[in-house]
């Protein structure tokens, strides 16, 4: 069975880091990148991603800004907040906020960042067959409902 690669958005205002993480994981992952928010709503809008991966400070949107909008139009993808800095305040809200599935610094370890790429997936994945399995059984028990009703009614 082939299966696809991840879907990866990686947004970030230093084309450096873009770079690095596109060279670093093209390989193993689909990889999209943007240089700002603005750019990564329009990848989204047009690509379904699994996994986002934003910067924290970044001009105009930070990261966490960038995902309360993004977590309201594309809730399903699982966040991965990188940054430079320990805004300690910060990382907290969002992971309290359910924004941010996890949090890591730079410079990313390119092992660790696989793993917690490969991770993401996996409750993206879990939590897709759960909307499914949820919906399978509410459509199942509607069923169910009338089944009984029907044989009332008899």
């Amino acid at each position: 069975m082939v299966t696809s690669p991840i879907k990866v958005l990686y947004v970030d205002d230093e084309v450096n880091n873009l770079v690095a993480f596109q060279a670093g994981f093209r390989r193993d992952f689909d990889i999209h990148i943007a240089q700002s928010a603005e750019e990564g709503l329009q990848i989204l809008q047009s690509n379904e991603m699994q996994v986002i991966i934003s910067d924290q400070r970044m001009p105009v949107m930070t990261g966490i800004e960038f995902f309360a909008t993004v977590i309201k139009r594309f809730p399903d993808p699982i966040r991965i907040l990188l940054t430079g800095y320990s805004d300690i305040a910060a990382v907290i809200d969002a992971i309290n906020t359910g924004q941010v599935y996890k949090y890591l610094t730079k410079p990313w370890d390119e092992e660790t960042m696989r793993i917690f790429i490969q991770k993401s997936f996996e409750v993206y994945t879990l939590r897709k067959q759960n909307k499914l399995l949820t919906k399978k059984l509410v459509d199942t028990n509607r069923k169910l409902e009338l089944l009984a009703r029907h044989a009332v009614l008899s």
